[in-house]
């Protein structure tokens, strides 16, 4: 299994990011005005979407080892209120410092969304959310979050 790192650099209100690297190539150069705001309407180039996936500069992003309860649609008030509030500490945890991402075993899901372990000042983003009980690790499928 080969891992490959690329890093990007933030600051508390934007993001400064650094060339992504590729197997291809390489993609957009550096931009000191990437924060993240919540998924809605316009153009989905750095947006959080929910507690698990986000878009970071126009490649859609799946925390490869945490699962967080659904938005859309959620299945029982319990799950729409905790999907609520893993999408805003996902939020505040992207836009709080460096970020760097690791590829695991595999590069995408079935959907298309880049597979990624999300770190910020080099701890493990999901750690966090399951830590905070906002997240669970992924055991490779969902669990109910409605019991």
């Amino acid at each position: 299994m080969t891992l490959r790192l690329f890093t990007a650099i933030t600051s508390l209100s934007a993001l400064a990011i650094g060339t992504l690297a590729s197997e291809a190539s390489a993609q957009q150069p550096n931009s000191a005005n990437d924060a993240f705001p919540v998924c809605g309407s316009g153009q989905r180039i750095t947006r959080v979407v929910d507690g698990d996936t986000f878009w970071f500069r126009g490649e859609k992003i799946r925390i490869a080892d945490i699962d967080t309860a659904e938005l859309s649609p959620p299945r029982c008030q319990r799950e729409r209120e905790r999907g609520l509030a893993a999408k805003q500490r996902l939020l505040d945890i992207l836009n709080s410092g460096p970020l760097s991402f690791k590829i695991g075993a595999r590069d995408e899901d079935r959907f298309g969304r880049k597979l990624r372990i999300v770190y910020c000042d080099r701890r493990s983003v999901g750690d966090i959310l399951v830590a905070e009980g906002l997240a669970r690790k992924w055991e490779g499928s969902r669990q109910s979050w409605c019991e």
